[in-house]
């Protein structure tokens, strides 16, 4: 067959060959789209679903995160164990491998999203999928600086220009120019032109109005972001957010579905569907006791306790959701026998089961079934948290509308509630108004309330990256540090992430520069630009 093959293309440089003017047409594969004939509506579900990928499941926030803000607890602590290193901040057997997903799936969504604004800028038919690339382009850099600090921008993206050794901006400039580019992006939202096609968040269809709503919603939280470093830019754009007009209820918030059967897998839910994560992963005290203070609604609807028995405690099966019943685990604690035994833990309830279905940790509180739903959603930026941005704003002295801080503190508190019906838990409008109307702002304690709310709304979305940047931000809720034997943070909560190993061998020089402008190094508590 080799032989055949060699003597077809050597008989073929033999024949004659006609001249021809048209070598665009012989040299264009007929078989590839060129920039003309790509649609760059088919890269926008892509954009949507890396980025909310990034930050679920063994990406990283889950597994850091989750228990850095003491959202969950767990008393894993080997170095093979997925979650030894949360609430402990103890390295883990894959560490590495977690401190590059969440940076290289945000920018393969930040490079999509490029690819797309590239494909369009030129065509003002098509302007509305220019703007909603720069919109999530803001989103996803955003986050990525949030996590890290210092990152790849002017030159990162341009490896098709032959640029591979990215230079690092700062994160101060960074920001500025996200927020600039965002601002005439959303702009020139034009409900006149072609919607966007192929929209994958939930409800939007490609809807001009609502990502004019998305789009000012997240100026306010990256506004909101900088009100300890730069108070007069915060107070900009958060004015400007709240002019162009943010999420105004539930029906607003941004989300992605999940598709299982199509290979589209909530992270979330894969984890906690892992045999040793279903056992030992719990609710931490500190978020169960924080909504049983209260009697909120949503501890009935996110929590169970697990049948007794080691057996029945890995069952996928629902547990007892009772509120009364409700415990959550200590953060900080294993089960090796020592000082930091759980057996060893204040108000320890006992063992559950009996010989050697008996397991130490059984009465305690797990995310109920809801979140073991590999078709959940996967929230990006919802409307109780805008509101809550909002009420902080005004408590803040910005001009960000007639509404009192109260007023948005009780549409926040709500909306939280509400939103849980995104996750398949619905609790009745009503419901949710009479609580967050029973439980208002009190101005004297203002900003804790406000935050605490932030912190406890957003876990419950299991967004823990977004609980753990509202939280550098503000200093709420006020959290102990573990200070577990042999861990990486000298007992203090990670203020960021590591750059990936990768950066420092395969772009050395740019990794070196970024590193040299952080206070500290790149180590897990320097603090990034507006973290003060």
């Amino acid at each position: 067959m080799r032989k055949k093959i060699l003597a077809a293309i050597l008989l073929t440089g033999l024949l004659p060959v006609a001249c021809t003017d048209k070598f665009d047409a012989i040299n264009t594969d007929p078989t590839k789209a060129s920039a003309e004939t790509f649609d760059a509506n088919l890269l926008l579900p892509s954009i949507q679903w890396k980025y909310v990928s990034a930050q679920a499941g063994y990406n990283g926030s889950i597994l850091f995160q989750s228990g850095w803000m003491q959202l969950l607890s767990s008393t894993t602590s080997g170095a093979a164990n997925y979650y030894s290193n949360a609430d402990k901040y103890v390295i883990s057997s894959n560490t590495n491998s977690y401190l590059a997903s969440v940076w290289n799936t945000d920018y393969s969504a930040a490079s999509f999203a490029y690819e797309m604004e590239q494909l369009t800028k030129d065509n003002p038919v098509r302007s509305n999928l220019t703007n909603v690339a720069i919109i999530m382009q803001a989103q996803t850099l955003s986050t990525l600086s949030d996590v890290y600090g210092d990152i790849p921008y002017m030159e990162a993206l341009q490896a098709k220009a032959g640029v591979t050794l990215p230079a690092y901006d700062t994160q101060e400039s960074v920001y500025k120019s996200l927020l600039q580019r965002l601002d005439a992006a959303v702009a020139g939202l034009d409900a006149s032109k072609p919607l966007p096609a192929n929209d994958a968040f939930e409800g939007y269809k490609g809807d001009v109005a609502k990502w004019k709503k998305y789009g000012y919603s997240l100026m306010l939280k990256m506004a909101m972001r900088l009100v300890k470093v730069d108070p007069a830019t915060a107070k900009m754009y958060a004015e400007k957010a709240a002019a162009g007009g943010t999420f105004a209820s539930v029906a607003d918030d941004a989300y992605v579905r999940s598709d299982d059967a199509n290979g589209y897998t909530n992270g979330n839910a894969s984890a906690l569907q892992t045999p040793a994560d279903l056992y030992q992963v719990r609710w931490s005290k500190k978020l169960i006791d924080y909504l049983k203070a209260s009697n909120d609604p949503r501890l009935g609807a996110i929590a169970e306790v697990p049948a007794a028995g080691l057996t029945a405690n890995q069952s996928q099966n629902a547990g007892n959701s009772d509120p009364a019943v409700q415990m959550g685990l200590p953060n900080g604690y294993d089960m090796n026998g020592g000082a930091t035994d759980i057996t060893r833990s204040p108000g320890y309830p006992g063992a559950t089961g009996t010989g050697a279905e008996a397991t130490p940790i059984g009465k305690y509180s797990r995310p109920s079934a809801i979140y073991r739903n590999r078709n959940a959603a996967l929230f990006v930026l919802t409307y109780a948290e805008t509101e809550l941005l909002l009420a902080e704003a005004v408590t803040r002295g910005f001009s960000v509308g007639s509404a009192t801080a109260a007023a948005h503190y009780r549409n926040g508190v709500s909306a939280g509630i509400q939103s849980l019906s995104k996750l398949g838990a619905a609790i009745p409008a009503a419901t949710a108004d009479a609580y967050a109307t029973a439980n208002p702002l009190v101005p004297a304690n203002a900003l804790k309330q406000i935050n605490e709310q932030y912190w406890a709304t957003t876990g419950i979305f299991f967004n823990f990256v977004e609980s753990w940047n509202n939280w550098k931000r503000s200093g709420y809720p006020e959290l102990t540090p573990i200070n577990y034997v042999g861990n990486f943070s000298g007992g203090q909560i990670p203020r960021r992430q590591l750059y990936p190993t990768g950066e420092a061998t395969l772009n050395g020089a740019n990794y070196t520069e970024a590193v040299n402008r952080l206070s500290g190094g790149d180590r897990w508590t320097s603090r990034i630009w507006w973290d003060k």
